[in-house]
């Protein structure tokens, strides 16, 4: 008879080895995978994309700027900024620096231009979270060709921002104008409405997500200084510092304006109650957003919450005459405005003509609901 103490302790070393070599973005398989990725190929159009942000930025792409976001030697970054001069993408610049040709910009607008409709094709049409977007787009914009590029363009309708709020560049290489102003650059006392969230570095990126700054979601500052700023953001107070208020940029609202308390959602009614469908929060995208919608979620719509479960989530709401249970984090994403009770719902006398429910047939309904 086997030892249980040793088959332990072997699925333990089992699962050790597992973790070390599957662990997402650090075990030795995702190691291996980004090694074999770096071909010289891959690393040479990566250079270009870097020069062509950093131009956008107004900055002068250095060798040392360019072995840090590679990640590689100034040795290294030199021989590939060799082989992009003598290739007419990149010539010397009158700085310590290079700038691109023409046909380098050209090449490296394509390469933006295929990850940003990744970017938006995976917030519109998957459920990948947001904070994988730009890992996943940096692996295929070096992927699809130009002519893949464009069916994905087609296909989703030619959009023109990414779902930081980027600009997607056309096939030609143009771009749609876009407000440059960061969130650390805005006076106290104004509502502004959020264009644009950098997702680099990525820390950065999910802690701003998890003070819920999302595109498209509007918040008002209330102090700024030289370290940080305090904002409101339905309802709630963040203190944000300057460093991550720049990876912000703002479209400032009317003067005047205010954003108030936190709008009540589906998630603060009661069994019982009702609300009727006001909008859905810009947090909500992608097949979760296209989910509720087709479950009827529009504005106008009146839901009812109904039942819980025994651990009071999922809760389940009419929507439509359609029982639908959705997790509380579901539900607060769609925002509400309470409705009154219809003279206490057909009033009383005429519930009383109404034949009574089966307590057996109730407490089925119930079970099923827990069950489901």
């Amino acid at each position: 008879m086997v030892d249980p103490l040793f088959a332990l302790a072997v699925f333990a070393g089992l699962m050790t080895v597992l973790v070390i070599l599957f662990w997402p973005r650090r075990g030795v398989y995702a190691r291996l995978s980004r090694i074999l990725r770096l071909t010289e190929r891959v690393q040479l159009e990566d250079a270009l994309k870097h020069f062509y942000m950093w131009e956008q930025a107004g900055r002068v792409p250095t060798l040392e700027s360019l072995a840090g976001r590679l990640t590689i030697s100034t040795h290294d970054a030199a021989k590939l900024v060799t082989r992009l001069t003598e290739s007419d993408f990149v010539k010397p610049g009158k700085e310590d620096g290079s700038t691109l040709t023409e046909e380098g910009r050209e090449f490296a607008l394509r390469l933006v231009r295929t990850h940003r409709l990744w970017e938006r094709y995976l917030a519109d049409r998957t459920g990948v979270p947001a904070v994988e977007w730009h890992d996943e787009a940096e692996r295929m914009e070096h992927s699809l060709s130009t002519e893949q590029t464009d069916a994905l363009s087609a296909r989703l309708g030619h959009p023109l921002w990414d779902p930081h709020g980027d600009p997607i560049p056309t096939a030609s290489g143009e771009l749609p104008e876009f407000e440059q102003l960061s969130l650390a650059g805005v006076p106290p006392g104004r509502a502004v409405e959020v264009v644009h969230l950098e997702d680099e570095p990525r820390e950065i990126f999910n802690g701003l997500l998890n003070r819920g700054l999302v595109l498209g979601g509007r918040l008002e500052v209330l102090e700024r200084d030289n370290r940080q700023v305090r904002v409101l953001v339905d309802g709630s107070e963040w203190r944000i510092n300057v460093v991550e208020a720049q990876n912000v940029t703002v479209r400032v609202l009317p003067e005047g304006e205010r954003i108030g308390r936190r709008p009540e959602t589906l998630a603060d009614l009661d069994l019982g109650e009702t609300g009727r469908v006001i909008d859905i929060s810009p947090a909500c995208q992608g097949s979760q957003r296209r989910r509720l919608l087709d479950l009827g979620v529009v504005k106008g719509t009146e839901i009812r919450a109904d039942m819980e479960s025994a651990a009071r989530d999922p809760v389940a709401y009419l929507i439509r005459g359609a029982l639908i249970a959705l997790r509380r984090s579901q539900a607060a994403w769609i925002r509400i405005e309470r409705v009154e009770s219809l003279v206490e719902v057909a009033d009383c006398c005429q519930l009383s003509q109404l034949p009574p429910v089966s307590p057996v047939r109730n407490i089925a309904r119930r079970v099923w609901f827990v069950w489901v």
